[in-house]
C-alpha cells in the first residue's frame, strides 16, 4: 500500500495491533476499521485508526477472569 498518503497496509495494521493479518482483513470485511477502503484485492487502512475491540474476548474486573476462591 505504498504511495497512499494517510493510510496503512494490513500488514502494518497487523504490527501495530499485535494480530494476524488475516484478521485485520476480517475487520475490513466486516466493515468494523472506519475509512478502510478496498483497491482490488488490497485494502487501505487509515494510519489513525484504532484497533477494533474483539467481541470474542469478554471484559472481566479482575482481568483474569477466574475466581480462585
Amino acid at each position: 500500500m505504498n504511495g497512499i498518503k494517510g493510510y496503512i497496509s494490513i500488514r502494518e495494521a497487523s504490527y501495530r495491533w499485535g494480530v494476524s493479518e488475516r484478521r485485520v482483513n476480517q475487520y475490513c470485511a466486516e466493515g468494523r476499521i472506519p475509512g478502510a477502503s478496498r483497491f482490488g484485492r488490497s485494502w487501505a487502512i487509515p494510519e489513525n485508526a484504532e484497533k477494533p475491540s474483539d467481541p470474542r474476548r469478554k471484559a472481566t474486573e479482575g482481568g483474569g477472569g477466574y475466581d480462585l476462591r
